[in-house]
């Protein structure tokens, strides 16, 4: 079995699906894995690091994906890379895909080209968790952050305030909606930093696990800062009008995003107010959002300030390939020793959560929300019908 992977081509995104341990385990195991020139440096690792732990290093991607067996990125396929996936019938393919949220003629082209397309964001474990979805959800949950605080001062048209409380000020005031891995670690880093947090959840059992943890994680000082509660119309809209930052982080696995701030809240915030809508790898989840890149990070309506980047944790790119390929590499290594059909098999008779992240697979889309997002139902074939 060949395991390749890319250097990444999307918007200053430095992060690269393979590190040089990684390679030294999967060469280790008895796999042979081809990097692409360059691929790791966004990310420090050099081309000489990879070559001394067994990778072969090669110049040219078309030679890649025609060579491997399983290739692995971090992002999405994009339409520059689409003929590229035309080189590669019958493979596989494991990486970030958001099939719901980008363009559809890259769902067209996987299915069309018989390419098993397996998601991270939809890989389950045996708890239900998504355990490679959720290091990246945690550094886009800081990100949010750092980000609403930059954005929030006045060169960038902000509001002109900090995240951080100061003697005899008021702190700032920040909304998170979604209580998963992004807005809970979003809410802690703004609560961390002084802010008074409100996150709000529709599940009422999140919001009381939040409540307990964060009073125990922030401590007596800081406790105050952070309230989890179901998002009642009328105290949802008080705190948009109050807030300074909004984190938009909610989830629905795999299929597009919710809208759960519409354009009416949106305007009742006050002018130099920072959005950050984490959700938009899926659609986004707040009325207004679109994607936005590292290059141009940002854009006005009524006179709130929209900060909508796919790919945040692109910029810390160290942390963020070493946190991501610690939880790919076990996966990875047992798709190259059974192969995807085996694995499927095995995951369809016993947990289904490794099936879950099969998106494509012999020339269908197998993830129902995807094809109903994409209004391509007629693609649809449930997985179990194909193995």
């Amino acid at each position: 079995m060949i395991i390749g992977t890319l250097k990444e081509i999307k918007n200053n995104e430095n992060r690269v699906g393979l590190t040089p341990y990684g390679v030294k385990e999967l060469v280790s195991a008895g796999f042979k894995v081809i990097v692409q020139e360059t691929a790791g440096l966004g990310s420090g690792f050099s081309d000489g690091e990879y070559k001394e732990c067994g990778a072969e290093m090669m110049r040219n991607p078309e030679d890649i994906v025609k060579a491997v067996d399983i290739l692995v990125k971090v992002k999405e396929p994009l339409p520059e890379e689409y003929n590229l996936l035309e080189q590669f019938n019958g493979k596989t393919l494991f990486t970030y895909l958001h099939l719901s949220g980008v363009d559809k003629r890259l769902t067209k082209v996987l299915v069309n080209n018989n390419i098993t397309a397996i998601a991270y964001e939809t890989v389950k474990d045996a708890t239900g968790k998504l355990p490679l979805l959720a290091p990246m959800s945690e550094v886009a949950g800081i990100l949010a952050v750092q980000y609403g605080a930059e954005f929030l001062q006045k060169k960038h048209g902000g509001r002109g305030i900090t995240l951080g409380k100061i003697s005899g000020v008021p702190s700032a005031r920040v909304v998170v909606v979604g209580g998963g891995f992004v807005g809970a670690t979003a809410a802690r880093t703004a609560a961390g930093m002084g802010s008074r947090v409100k996150l709000f959840d529709i599940n009422p059992a999140v919001c009381e696990r939040l409540n307990k943890e964060m009073k125990e994680f922030l401590g007596v000082n800081l406790g105050e800062n952070f309230e989890a509660l179901p998002p009642e119309k009328e105290v949802f809209e008080q705190a948009l009008k109050d807030c300074n930052l909004l984190v938009g982080g909610v989830l629905v696995a795999g299929t597009k995003a919710p809208t759960v701030v519409s354009e009416e809240q949106v305007k009742m915030m006050k002018d130099g107010s920072v959005i950050i809508d984490v959700a938009i790898d899926q659609g986004g989840c707040i009325w207004g959002s679109h994607a936005t890149s590292h290059s141009e990070p940002v854009y006005d309506l009524y006179g709130k300030i929209y900060c909508c980047i796919p790919n945040m944790p692109g910029q810390v790119s160290r942390q963020s390939t070493i946190a991501l390929t610690t939880a790919t590499i076990p996966y990875l290594k047992e798709l190259a020793t059974k192969g995807a059909e085996t694995m499927l098999k095995e995951s369809l008779a016993g947990d289904k959560g490794f099936a879950n992240g099969f998106n494509a697979y012999k020339g269908h889309i197998t993830y129902e929300a995807v094809a109903k997002d994409l209004g391509m139902t007629d693609m649809y074939k449930n997985i179990a019908e194909l193995v």
